[in-house]
C-alpha cells in the first residue's frame, strides 16, 4: 500500500483554501440550498452575475467543480455536496464562538490576568475575593513580583492589568490613578522613640534603617523625598521583602519605611508603631496600568470599572484594620 503523500498537492490544497473567503461560503451555501443563483441573489442582495462570479472564484480556489446547471435548476456535484457538510460546519462553529462571546459579555466570565508590585499582596486578595462574589465565572491569574519583573511582565504585554506604584517611563500604556499609598516610618513597640510625639527627621538620622532593596517603588519614592530635604539615612540593611522588614523592625534591629497598608495588622496589635515624623506619611499613589494598544476583555472591563467604583472602600477598610 503506497502512503506517500505528495507535499507538493498539500501546499498547494492550503494555498488555495487561504484563498476562499467567508462571503463565498456564504454565497455558496445558499445557491446549494435554494438550488438557483437567481433566488440566491435575491436573498443575499446582490446581483445575480455577482453570485455567478463569486461561484466561479471558489471553484478555482479549490481546483474543482461544485455545480452541475440542468436548465435553470443547479445541482451539487459530489464535491459539492462534500463541500457543503465542511461549509454548513464552519458556520455552526462560527454560530458557537459569537454564542460564547455574548454569553461571557452578558454574564461577565472568562480568565482575567493580573499583576501587582510586591505591596499590594495586602489587599489585591481580598479585591479579587469581593469581586469573585459579584462575578463567580471569573478566573483569576495573580503575579505579585518586584518592580523591575513587573515592568518586564508590562513590556511582555503578558496581564490584562497591573497595580503599580512607580509608572515605567520606558513602555507605553495607559494609566489610571487608583488610591492614595500613604507611606510610614515604623518601629518596634520597644523602641524608644515609639513613645515620642511629634518628631523631626533630625531625630532619626543617627537610627538605623532596613529598607527595601534601591530598585524598590518605595524606595524610589523615599529617595526623591531625601533629596529634596538634602538628608542621608543611615542604612544598616537592605532587604527584598516586606515580611522580613516588618520582622526585623518587631525585632528592634532598626525602623523601616513601609505602606501603611503593609504593616496595618502588625500597628493594630501593638507589634509595630507608626512613628509621627515631620514630612510623613509621604503620600504616593498606586496606579492601575495596561498596555497600551492590549484589548480589554470584557472581564477586565468589569474588573476595572470595580477597581475605581469600590476598589478604594474595600482597601481602606483593610486599613482600619
Amino acid at each position: 500500500m503506497n502512503t506517500h503523500i505528495d507535499t507538493n498537492q498539500v501546499t498547494l490544497a492550503s494555498r488555495s483554501l487561504r484563498n476562499v473567503s467567508f462571503r463565498q461560503l456564504q454565497v455558496f451555501e445558499c445557491v446549494a440550498r435554494l438550488g438557483n443563483f437567481t433566488a440566491a441573489s435575491r436573498e443575499l442582495f446582490i446581483t445575480q452575475p455577482t453570485v455567478s462570479m463569486q461561484m466561479k472564484k471558489l471553484e478555482e480556489c479549490l481546483n474543482t467543480r461544485l455545480f452541475e446547471q440542468v436548465g435553470r435548476q443547479v445541482h451539487l456535484t459530489y464535491e459539492g455536496r462534500e463541500f457543503l457538510k465542511t461549509c454548513r460546519e464552519i458556520f455552526a462553529c462560527v454560530t458557537r464562538f459569537d454564542e460564547h462571546i455574548s454569553n461571557r459579555i452578558d454574564t461577565v466570565s472568562g480568565p482575567l490576568t493580573l499583576a501587582g508590585a510586591t505591596t499590594t499582596e495586602y489587599f489585591v486578595p481580598v479585591l479579587l475575593g469581593v469581586f469573585k462574589k459579584l462575578y463567580p465565572q471569573v478566573t483569576f491569574s495573580l503575579s505579585i513580583v518586584d518592580r523591575e519583573n513587573l515592568s518586564r511582565r508590562l513590556q511582555d504585554n503578558l496581564d490584562d492589568l497591573c497595580l503599580i506604584d512607580q509608572v515605567p517611563s520606558d513602555i507605553e500604556v495607559n494609566v489610571i490613578p487608583f488610591i492614595k499609598n500613604p507611606l510610614v516610618i515604623v518601629a518596634s513597640s520597644d523602641h524608644p522613640l515609639a513613645r515620642r510625639e511629634d518628631l523631626s527627621m533630625d531625630a532619626i538620622k543617627t537610627e538605623t534603617f532596613l529598607l527595601r532593596e534601591r530598585t524598590s517603588g518605595t524606595r524610589i519614592a523615599l529617595k526623591r523625598f531625601l533629596d529634596g530635604q538634602e538628608i542621608t539615612l543611615n542604612i544598616g540593611m537592605e532587604l527584598s521583602s516586606n515580611e522580613a522588614l516588618k520582622h526585623a523592625v518587631a525585632s528592634n534591629m532598626g525602623l523601616s519605611v513601609l505602606s501603611r497598608y503593609c504593616v496595618a495588622r502588625e500597628c493594630e496589635r501593638g507589634e509595630l508603631v507608626e512613628l509621627n515624623i515631620e514630612g510623613f506619611p509621604l503620600m504616593e499613589c498606586w496606579y492601575i496600568v495596561h498596555p497600551k494598544d492590549r484589548y480589554m476583555s470584557p472581564a477586565a472591563k468589569v474588573f476595572l470599572r470595580f477597581l475605581q467604583e469600590e476598589g478604594a472602600e474595600v482597601i481602606e477598610n483593610i486599613a482600619r484594620g
